[in-house]
């Protein structure tokens, strides 16, 4: 099968065969298609992906089929098949991932077109996919009876041969799940990704166990060899941890070599040995007589010594011919081996450039981690060193404030010094006046003495010179004595006087020698004072010169890190307004994917409901209301971009989606309406475009506006609200009046029809005779028996609903009940319409009948279409009666009555058809041979008419219970999945 879909590239071949076998009706015929059918999807041409695809709802039905048995291979092929239709979404929606799911980490790169969204959102489908892969891993387990040696039974084998498919599939999808995790790790915040590292950790538990269990199967020992897990998860955290990775390789025993790749001689000693086994079979088959003489052809054949030479001629040019296309063989295989010999070199240097830009990642991360640790050293220190300056200053100000206290101190200290030398300067003076006036004493006193010597002296010669004038002198010396006397007084006051000075003197000098001490010890205390003050000026100033060094330093410090820091913000900045950028380039390229979609021919076959594209408009409606507000925080603060970015991806999903459910929605409205839901869809679309591209610009980000977008999405909600079904109109209120309305309606519709039947009956009586009067009257009368056994039904129905009402209640009012059980009310509501028209349609088939202007088989199918009416009645009313109620019972009991009627209706139509087929049979008496092949052969091309008609028309009644019945789900207000 592998190779056919090489050969013919596809595998319409495939599914022609396939659709033939009875996968629905033999369980492990169908375990074993799947099997094959995976191993297509792994290894087949890539178009059978493509080939398969539109046979994605057929095994989505064979699974659910599958999935009502609950023992043998029921359960297990509708784990598979949904397995396989997991499979072929996933490479329908990823179509960069072969079958074989092999792929380098650059083309997983590419995949993801580097964008985070894609990649979130290809590790949701991953976990889906391993999912599924697991589920029927242990489903295999589960039913299988570990207890025995099942790996070596044909039963366990054939149902464990499928797994080595799954676990082929579960290895690249752990290691791609691990790799993308860790990439989700290094872009988006942890706590964003928990959902997903609690989805990985259920799933390596569940995988780990299985790779153990199987691991220890004999059957898969000599098949495959499974790996085995590490004994921890990864830690996604830590970014180093993905280093420790070690991607889980499954390897299977490389088969036996090619006879391509023997020598020559192997192929001449088989081709030798095969002769000589066919020989040995001819001999066997047809005797030995002709292995006597193997080269007497002469004898056997009669064939010719030239014959034999073309023969040896053509067996030599067929050798060389064969040497050839082996020389051309070996060759291509040279050239082949060259090629994957280049290729393994260009994947080796691929592998060596990959680990080398791994180890320039690993490096630049080790850079970035050191300055990492670098700047956080540095703010620690600049800490330390604000602490340390903190304490400088501290201790400067104590400083200063001791250098206060000094100098106050030192004030002090001069002032009284300045006082000891007015005091010294004050003593000095009084004794310099003190000497002053014992010099001029002395100087007095010596004078005297000289005035004395020369008063002697001049006395000594008066008196022998002047002995006349003895008395005069001896008065004159009288007083002279006197006045000697009074200067030796005055003498000896002005000795006593300069004795009392020089004792004051000596006190005073007593006096100055004590102050010069106390000036001296004063003066080595400011000395000692002046050293202590200019050592703690030299101290301050060498401190203030430090904390002057250190704050320069600090401040220097302060300004690289406010600089560092202003870059660092203008970079996030950036990366915000770029991460922005691209975000809404994304968003507005979803949107223009989903308008380009709505183009699309494929596009048209799409169908929706009103309802869903309500709540998808509801749902854009809310995202655009929120991503407003977040435009204004990111506004208002240009680091706010975390709530806006959320919104924006939500927002651009969200309008896409409404897009392709208003497109799909049109496709089964009224041409006006979905020509105007089309137009509102293609404006909203453009105008979410702009919207985005406006919010990409820096310069005009501020005034981007999504109101336009919200106006179109109210335009689109009000058309989805024109498009829903008039049965979802009614209020709840309503439903009550509804109710009586309908039931009164289907009551004077039942009247309505007896009192025709009545008058048909009676105009028939008066206008046919004979067998056309007998059946009209048998078939009118069977009617009006149905009409009052449906009547009947239709009183008890009333009295059992009254009942229900009643006892349901409670202190509320009727209509507060229907309201309250809405879904009951209108299956109510559409039964009693289903009586009243089925009663209406039967009359009018029986009047057409009756006329000779309709058919039986109308007035038949009438009858049966009323008595499936007023079944659905019956049920409608007893889902909520009490099953011991009287009037359940005559309710009951007027169901039978309606279905013997109905019989009663179809039997008699049936009896009326026959005696008319009766009086109208052919009369072959006339007819010749001729004119009988003749009828019979037009008979026969009527009967294959009317067979190709019915055909046709069995078709068309399944299409239209198929819409009937999903016409009435949306009215009914059924789930769209078709769940009961």
């Amino acid at each position: 099968c592998i190779l056919g879909t090489h050969h013919e590239k596809g595998a319409q071949t495939f599914w022609s065969v396939v659709n033939r076998l009875p996968l629905s009706g033999n369980a492990v015929l169908c375990w074993k298609f799947c099997h094959v059918f995976h191993k297509l999807l792994r290894d087949g041409h890539s178009n059978v992906l493509k080939d398969s695809v539109r046979y994605k709802n057929e095994l989505s039905d064979m699974s659910r089929m599958w999935g009502h048995l609950s023992e043998g291979y029921g359960q297990l092929c509708s784990i598979y098949l949904k397995l396989l239709r997991t499979k072929m979404e996933f490479h329908t929606k990823n179509p960069r991932f072969p079958g074989n799911l092999q792929m380098s980490d650059r083309q997983l790169d590419e995949a993801g077109e580097n964008d985070v969204n894609n990649f979130f959102q290809l590790t949701v489908e991953m976990f889906d996919y391993l999912e599924c892969e697991l589920n029927l891993f242990q489903t295999v387990f589960s039913s299988l009876d570990m207890s025995r040696s099942v790996s070596v039974t044909a039963a366990g084998q054939c149902r464990l041969a499928p797994l080595i498919q799954v676990i082929l599939d579960c290895s690249h999808l752990y290691d791609y799940t691990v790799k993308l995790l860790f990439k989700l790790h290094s872009c988006l915040p942890a706590d964003t990704l928990q959902g997903h590292r609690d989805r990985f950790l259920e799933q390596f538990r569940k995988l780990k166990d299985l790779f153990y269990r199987s691991s220890n199967l004999q059957y898969f020992k000599r098949l495959i060899q499974i790996p085995q897990l590490p004994e921890n998860p990864p830690n996604f955290l830590r970014a180093s941890a993905l280093s420790e990775h070690i991607s889980p390789v499954v390897v299977i025993p490389a088969e036996a070599s090619s006879p391509d790749s023997e020598p020559i001689t192997d192929l001449v000693e088989m081709d030798t040995a095969s002769q000589s086994l066919f020989d040995n079979k001819f001999d066997d088959i047809f005797g030995s007589s002709f292995s006597c003489d193997p080269f007497n052809f002469n004898s056997q054949n009669g064939m010719s010594k030239d014959d034999k030479d073309r023969l040896i001629e053509q067996l030599y040019g067929e050798i060389a011919a064969l040497k050839e296309e082996l020389e051309n063989f070996k060759a291509e295989s040279t050239r082949g081996a060259v090629q994957l010999r280049g290729r393994a070199s260009e994947l080796e240097a691929e592998l060596a450039e990959q680990q080398h830009l791994k180890q320039q990642a690993q490096d630049e991360s080790e850079f970035l981690r050191t300055e990492l640790e670098e700047l956080k050293k540095q703010r620690e220190d600049t800490e330390k060193a604000q602490r340390s300056l903190t304490e400088i200053e501290r201790r400067a100000q104590a400083n200063e404030q001791r250098y206060s206290k000094l100098k106050e101190k030192y004030s002090e200290l001069v002032q009284n010094h300045a006082d000891l030398l007015r005091k010294n300067a004050e003593v000095t003076k009084q004794i310099t006046v003190a000497r002053q006036a014992q010099g001029d004493v002395e100087r007095e006193k010596k004078e005297l003495e000289d005035s004395f010597q020369r008063v002697s002296e001049q006395a000594q010669r008066k008196s022998q010179e002047q002995a006349e004038v003895l008395e005069a002198l001896k008065r004159e010396l009288a007083a002279s004595r006197q006045e000697l006397q009074v200067v030796q007084g005055t003498l000896e006051s002005s000795t006593q006087a300069g004795a009392e000075q020089s004792t004051r003197i000596a006190s005073l000098e007593q006096e100055r020698d004590r102050l010069s001490r106390a000036a001296e010890q004063h003066r080595d205390k400011m000395a000692a004072l002046q050293a202590e003050l200019q050592q703690l000026q030299v101290t301050l100033g060498r401190e203030q010169e430090s904390s002057r060094t250190e704050l320069e330093m600090l401040q220097t410090q302060l300004r690289d890190k406010e600089s560092t820091e202003r870059a660092l913000q203008r970079r996030l900045a950036e990366e915000q307004l770029s991460l922005l950028q691209g975000t809404a380039r994304e968003a507005e390229r979803m949107v223009q994917d989903a308008l380009a979609r709505m183009e699309d021919p494929a596009h048209v076959s799409c169908t929706g409901s009103a309802d869903c594209l309500l709540s998808r408009t509801l749902a854009a409606s809310e995202c655009a209301e929120r991503l407003r507000d977040a435009q204004s925080k990111f506004l208002s603060d240009g680091t706010a971009v975390g709530s806006l970015l959320p919104c924006l991806a939500l927002f651009a999903h969200l309008v896409s989606d409404t897009l392709l459910q208003g497109s799909a929605t049109s496709h089964g409205a009224p041409v006006e309406s979905a020509d105007r839901l089309l137009e509102l869809c293609k404006q909203c679309g453009s105008e979410a475009v702009s919207y985005l591209s406006t919010l990409q610009d820096p310069g005009t980000a501020a005034s981007a506006d999504c109101s336009l977008v919200t106006a179109c999405l109210g335009q689109i909600s009000t058309i989805g609200e024109e498009l829903r079904p008039r049965g979802l109109d009614v209020k709840q209120e309503e439903l009550g009046d509804l109710v009586d309305k309908e039931m009164a309606a289907t009551a004077a519709a039942i009247e309505t029809a007896s009192a025709r039947i009545e008058e048909m009956l009676s105009k028939a009586r008066a206008g046919d005779t004979g067998v056309k009067l007998e059946v009209n009257e048998r078939i009118l009368g069977s009617c009006t028996g149905l009409m009052q056994a449906i009547h009947v039904l239709v009183l008890a129905s009333k009295d059992l609903q009254r009942e229900i009402v009643e006892s349901g209640r409670g202190a509320a009012s009727p209509k507060e009940f229907y309201a309250k059980n809405s879904r009951w009310t209108e299956g109510l509501i559409s039964a009693s319409k289903a009586v009243g028209w089925g009663a209406t349609v039967m009359v009018d088939a029986a009047d057409l009948v009756v006329q000779g202007k309709g058919t039986f088989e109308e007035l038949m199918v009438c009858s049966r279409e009323i008595a499936a009416s007023t079944a659905q009645l019956v049920a409608a009313s007893k889902v909520k009666a009490d099953k011991d109620s009287a009037n359940l019972c005559k309710l009951q009991q007027a169901s039978r009555g309606v279905n013997q009627a109905t019989a009663s209706v179809v039997a008699s139509t049936k009896a009326g058809k026959s005696q008319v087929e009766e009086k109208d049979s052919m009369d072959f008496s006339s007819m010749t041979l001729t004119q009988i092949k003749r009828q019979e052969m037009d008979s026969q091309v009527r009967v294959l008419e009317l067979e190709n008609q019915l055909q046709k028309e069995r078709q068309k009644l399944g299409e239209l219970r198929k819409k009937h019945y999903e016409l009435a789900g949306v009215a009914e207000g059924w789930e769209e999945d078709g769940e009961w």
